[in-house]
């Protein structure tokens, strides 16, 4: 039965693999040209629609992470804090703290890479398989108080609750009432031994107590936070100004 080309690229859209059906033409003309087998042809064809697959699943898993931007670990300048050691960050990176729920908490001022750390390890994260959701104090305050009777917040809860890790950047910047910080607690309480928290905050432990008012939820809240922790403590000189562009 003689088949032309877009007649096989049809059956692969048939399929659902429209990626390697517009693929198709190059793939036989390397086959042609490397005189591949019929085994490493088909492997050449299984590996290019595995490798979009994953692109996707990655590009998916980014978006519904919501960083407020993208910035690498590699793009992390080590030698100019004091708080990591390169080796430190390569242990980190590989990730067997997140396997094991461990929590990390990122203290220092505004603008010594706290922020830039966390998205950086959210990011090698999603690239080794993990789901992982970022949220602002503010913003999961919010989504904490609307989740009963907005839409949108249940999604947002939902994808929060299921990830493997959760950023909450700015911890305890304000005040939180009495059903803030119940609701924080049932959260923190869902999340303990399911799911890895980075936390980042310009005031440490001792200070949140501050800023809760009720000192018995804030002790249960850093009980279960604390109980598998490393804390980096990242008071260097600002990374901005380090780093700042001169207009002159």
């Amino acid at each position: 039965m003689n088949k032309t080309v877009k007649d096989l690229q049809n059956h692969f859209r048939q399929l659902r693999l429209s990626e390697t059906a517009e693929e198709l033409p190059q793939l036989l003309r390397e086959a042609e040209k490397e005189s591949w087998t019929y085994l490493e042809f088909l492997e050449a064809i299984t590996s290019f629609e595995l490798g979009k697959r994953e692109e996707k699943s990655i590009g998916r898993r980014i978006k519904w992470a919501r960083f407020p931007y993208i910035k690498t670990l590699q793009e992390f300048q080590v030698e100019e804090q004091t708080a990591l050691t390169s080796r430190q960050l390569t242990q980190l990176q590989e990730f067997g703290w997140l396997e094991q729920q461990y929590n990390l908490i990122l203290l220092g001022p505004p603008g010594v890479g706290k922020t830039f750390l966390a998205i950086g390890l959210g990011l090698e994260a999603i690239h080794k398989g993990f789901q992982v959701y970022f949220v602002t104090m503010g913003e999961l305050i919010q989504l904490l108080k609307t989740q009963e009777f907005a839409h949108k917040s249940q999604v947002q809860m939902k994808r929060l609750q299921t990830s493997d890790l959760v950023i909450i950047d700015d911890l305890m910047y304000m005040a939180m009432d009495q059903r803030e910080a119940n609701l924080f607690f049932q959260l923190i309480n869902h999340l303990y031994e399911r799911s890895s928290i980075i936390l980042t905050s310009n005031k440490s432990p001792e200070q949140w107590t501050e800023l809760m008012g009720d000192q018995g939820i804030m002790t249960a809240i850093l009980d279960r936070l604390l109980h598998r922790v490393e804390v980096i403590h990242m008071n260097s000189d600002s990374y901005r100004m380090k780093n700042r562009q001169h207009i002159f």
